[in-house]
């Protein structure tokens, strides 16, 4: 599909972006923020490689780690040196030329420590610091070495548990998002549980040097704050199962301002809000606050008490447009639900009008869904909705069609349709619509988008009760309580959807790892030390089989289950092959001008690997990047290619086969006028083969 290309040009908005990729070496060509700077616009001002000339890239360097797994990492580049980190979270720096080690960074809590993202950098002109976590750790390194800073925190780390409150301590918190730096502070983006037992989710600042606390932002209000009338009374207090409303995703700065823009997900539970009744602020916000202090200056609530886990997926953007023909500093947040929502900088007026839909309600006992829910009158969804779909959308490649229209049947599709016990679709899926990756934006006010198209199945069914669960064994037990939401009640999991089987897991590992993986978690799976020891103990044994039958005295149910309700997990909506079981496009790739609100193009994004036909799309996680010679360059894809588009039109200009899918965002830079493009492959994601490189493309 083509659309007119309308432009309104913003030569602020270029000089600033162009301004914020100058190194102080003239050598030199910086990535040095995370997806490119505190825009977050994943854009660069290089030009050497072109719309002519990109088709003759060639692969210059590779570096191979010694552990494999999937990376999600968008690398810093700095004044020649590539700063990467592995699939097990440990930093390591290379020359960016050549891809030589010069150093890595060797502190491993244990090799099970989720994803990263990537680093954050901080200078004052002579020192040069790296902060970066493992598992619930801060750490700050020295950029030269490698070796830990002393002076930070205790022997050169903090725990992110630090400024969270007390009943916080014991819970599961980590990072996968490099945090955002503001003069001598960084505001670090935290993931935490999405049951009943989330930490709350506040957004915290510590100083860069020393790492104290600065400052912390209630996203659950405390008495006297602003929005504590949205939850339930003392709901701050994480005693009655309300948690979360975190930010994971990242944030982005206005460094001239001073303020910080943080996007929030939903609060905890995910898929029950009895407990939670209200709005939920600042749940699913897009938050902007004082960087300086954490004040907050003014709020934008996307969806209105969540219960279908619409997290905002990745930082927004901060572009400049021209709005009734005046030029417009701008933030825009993207969406799993596919929507744009654009939004003036400074005051939080929408620029788009905003509307309320009337959202139908829960059929779900205790449930109160809240009666509305807000549409952006433009840009129109980059992702089909839910209630778009009918009966011959049901995938034309599968073999099993008709089983698959009788299910599609029985399933509630309309939009914002609740939870329910027959089966609601969520489209965009719990992945979106757009994922981590995030969008890059021209400072000419367009932004590209890369999304999914994938449906999925959320179902509602009652929690055991408390006779029930107390009638079995410890193991069990804990298991019912903690796992089989993504495992299912026969340890079969949904690998499809990338949910491993359990079945039998002994075999595959020894006792040692497993206990690694409850207590510490892998990839997107959270750690469980929220449990007591003899919990743990027992869910092991019965992962391994061995567990006895005794039900023990002291076997007594955990307090913190108060949910009456439980989704039966993450299940895609498949056909029997394990293709999406709706029609193509299932992941496209969009340029939308928010200048005017209109697309100028939109194309399927990928091919599914185990087809024959071309064009549909697949699902895909990792970002793009643009270059002002008129470049979108993304990898991202299940298929394993590496792409580069024309960013005027969508016309494909060049691909290749990466040694192993990436499912990151690239960083491009240049040493002595060269220029190169980077990426971490680690595949693993969506079945694709385990990997373990980072590749550079330069021109011969």
């Amino acid at each position: 599909m083509k659309l007119k290309f309308v432009i309104g040009i913003s030569f602020l908005g270029a000089i600033l972006a162009i301004t914020a990729w100058k190194s102080d070496n003239p050598k030199y060509v910086n990535w040095a923020e995370y997806l490119g700077g505190a825009d977050r616009n994943h854009y660069s001002e290089l030009t050497e490689i072109n719309r002519e000339n990109v088709s003759t890239l060639k692969l210059t360097w590779t570096y191979s780690l010694p552990d494999s797994g999937q990376m999600q990492v968008n690398p810093l580049v700095i004044d020649g040196v590539v700063y990467g980190v592995s699939a097990t979270v440990q930093p390591f720096a290379l020359d960016a030329v050549t891809g030589k080690n010069i150093w890595t960074f060797d502190e491993k809590i244990n090799n099970w420590a989720s994803t990263s993202r990537g680093l954050a950098y901080w200078t004052d002109g002579n020192e040069k610091r790296l902060l970066h976590t493992i598992g619930p750790y801060l750490y700050a390194i020295d950029a030269r070495t490698g070796k830990k800073i002393p002076s930070f925190g205790e022997n050169g780390r903090i725990d992110l548990h630090n400024g969270l409150p007390e009943i916080a301590k014991e819970k599961f918190v980590l990072s996968n998002t490099p945090g955002t730096i503001y003069e001598d502070l960084i505001v670090m983006p935290v993931r935490l549980s999405e049951g009943e037992d989330a930490a709350p989710g506040d957004i915290i600042a510590y100083n860069v040097k020393t790492g104290k606390l600065a400052w912390t932002f209630h996203t659950i209000p405390y008495p006297g704050e602003y929005g504590y009338d949205t939850f339930p009374k003392d709901a701050f207090k994480n005693t009655t199962g309300v948690g979360a409303a975190n930010c994971w995703a990242g944030m982005a700065l206005d460094k001239k301002r001073g303020i910080i823009y943080v996007p929030t997900g939903s609060a905890a539970y995910d898929f029950y809000g009895g407990n939670r009744k209200g709005k939920n602020l600042f749940a699913n916000c897009l938050l902007a606050l004082n960087a300086r202090t954490g004040k907050r200056l003014w709020h934008y609530q996307t969806m209105h008490h969540d219960i279908w886990d619409r997290d905002h997926p990745a930082p927004p953007n901060l572009i400049t447009v021209k709005h009734n023909g005046k030029m417009v500093d701008a933030v825009a947040q993207m969406t799993k639900q596919g929507y744009v929502f654009l939004f003036d900088r400074v005051t939080g007026k929408p620029l788009f009008p905003i509307n309320e839909l009337a959202a139908p309600k829960s059929d779900i006992p205790g449930e109160t869904t809240w009666p509305s829910q807000p549409i952006p009158s433009k840009p129109a969804p980059y992702a089909r909705q839910s209630f778009e779909l009918k009966d011959d959308d049901i995938s034309q490649y599968a073999e099993n069609r008709e089983e698959l229209l009788k299910k599609f049947k029985t399933y509630k599709r309309n939009q914002f349709a609740a939870p329910s016990r027959e089966g609601t679709v969520i489209l965009p899926g719990y992945d979106g619509g757009a994922e981590w990756g995030g969008t890059a934006a021209d400072p000419e006010g367009i932004i590209y988008v890369n999304s999914n198209e994938m449906a999925w199945i959320l179902n509602i069914v009652e929690r055991p009760k408390n006779s029930e669960l107390a009638a079995l064994p410890l193991g069990e037990r804990t298991y019912i309580t903690t796992c089989i939401q993504c495992h299912g009640k026969d340890l079969k999991g949904n690998p499809k959807s990338n949910y491993p089987s359990l079945v039998n897991i002994g075999k595959k590992l020894d006792r040692q790892a497993i206990t690694a993986l409850v207590n510490n978690g892998k990839g997107m799976m959270p750690g469980f030390n929220f449990l007591k020891p003899e919990e743990k103990l027992a869910l092991i044994e019965y992962l391994l089989g061995i567990e006895k039958k005794e039900i023990t005295a002291n076997n007594n149910l955990k307090a913190e289950y108060k949910s009456p309700y439980l989704s039966t997990g993450y299940n895609k909506f498949l056909d029997k092959n394990g293709h999406p079981a709706i029609t193509p496009p299932w992941g496209t790739l969009n340029a939308i001008d928010l200048n005017t609100g209109d697309y100028l193009w939109k194309i399927p994004f990928g091919n599914e690997p185990n087809l024959p036909e071309k064009g549909t799309g697949t699902e895909n996680y990792g970002g793009p990047v643009i270059t002002a010679s008129g470049l979108l360059f993304i990898a991202a894809t299940k298929d394993g290619m590496f792409r580069a588009f024309d960013k005027k039109t969508g016309k494909l200009l060049w691909e290749t086969t990466l040694p192993f899918a990436a499912f990151s965002t690239p960083a491009t830079y240049s040493v002595n006028g060269k220029q190169f493009i980077v990426l971490s492959c680690g595949g693993t994601k969506l079945g694709t083969p385990k990997g373990n490189m980072y590749v550079a493309y330069a021109l011969p």
